[in-house]
């Protein structure tokens, strides 16, 4: 068979593994991926679309296996990024797993190519695995701060006894000043543990139509800042106008708005609450 038939061959092979998994028997389209892949092993696409089903199957550890493969035959690829940052998150490889969606995710909004893919997918896992990095970092932050707490608080009794004995029981000199140092114990662990209590995220980081915080914020001619996909949706399927000052607007028009995407950044590093998702 020439280079050509074998070429051929292989995506028919492809094509059926898609109307199996279409159908959701993934062991039929497995077995016809990896009879693709055995033909063409250079296809990354192969590789990732047999990644797919075993992340249907919760097959962690080839999900990972075909995800590497696909990325040493095209690190562009965002679906290997996308499902190498999953299975490296369910090993609780937290940081690798959030840099491969971080990457996945930049590819996706088209920062090395022309269309946008997979945006939202991407976003909700990546947001879902911050969340649960800032979780487990404050509840240690947490649990730190009251056993600080809890030996400052000891040290001031401590001292203080000594002192009262020293005063030899002149008990109103010592209270008051005992006192004021245990309030102001108190009201430096409550600022210290202030940034991660959740609060309501500043209205200027979040988007006018759906007042959720930003992810790829652009701004229009007229001044309003908006999510990327949020107005994109608005000037398909409602018109082409800005939806707040009515002004005519086309999607060549938006420009991102990189000063509000840092800003949101920075809030989010401080305050990784604000990943949370519904």
């Amino acid at each position: 068979m020439g280079p050509d038939a074998v070429a051929i061959q292989a995506e028919r092979l492809k094509s059926d593994g898609n109307d199996y998994f279409k159908r959701n028997r993934f062991g039929a389209a497995i077995d016809a991926y990896t009879e693709a892949i055995t033909l063409c092993p250079s296809v990354p696409v192969y590789w990732t679309n047999r990644a797919l089903c075993h992340l249907k199957r919760n097959d962690w550890t080839r999900l990972e296996e075909d995800s590497r493969k696909a990325l040493e035959l095209d690190y562009k690829s965002v679906k290997a990024h996308y499902l190498m940052g999953l299975a490296l998150l369910r090993k609780a490889e937290y940081t690798e797993g959030i840099k491969q969606l971080e990457r996945a995710l930049d590819l996706g909004r088209g920062a090395e190519h022309g269309s946008s893919y997979m945006v939202e997918t991407i976003w909700q896992e990546l947001a879902k695995a911050k969340y649960l990095e800032w979780e487990h970092a404050s509840t240690k932050r947490s649990w730190d701060l009251q056993s600080l707490k809890v030996a400052c608080e000891v040290a001031l009794k401590e001292r203080h006894s000594k002192e009262y004995i020293l005063s030899e029981g002149f008990v109103d000199e010592l209270e008051q000043p005992q006192a004021e140092c245990l309030d102001l114990l108190q009201h430096v662990f409550e600022k210290a543990a202030a940034a991660d209590t959740p609060t309501e995220v500043p209205d200027y980081l979040c988007c006018k139509i759906t007042l959720d915080i930003f992810r790829d914020p652009v701004i229009t001619p007229s001044g309003v800042t908006y999510e990327r996909a949020v107005i994109l949706e608005h000037l398909q399927k409602v018109g082409k106008f800005d939806p707040i000052t009515h002004e005519p607007l086309n999607a060549s028009q938006l420009i991102p708005n990189l000063a509000i995407k840092a800003a949101v950044q920075a809030y989010l590093d401080e305050h990784g609450w604000a990943y949370k998702v519904d």
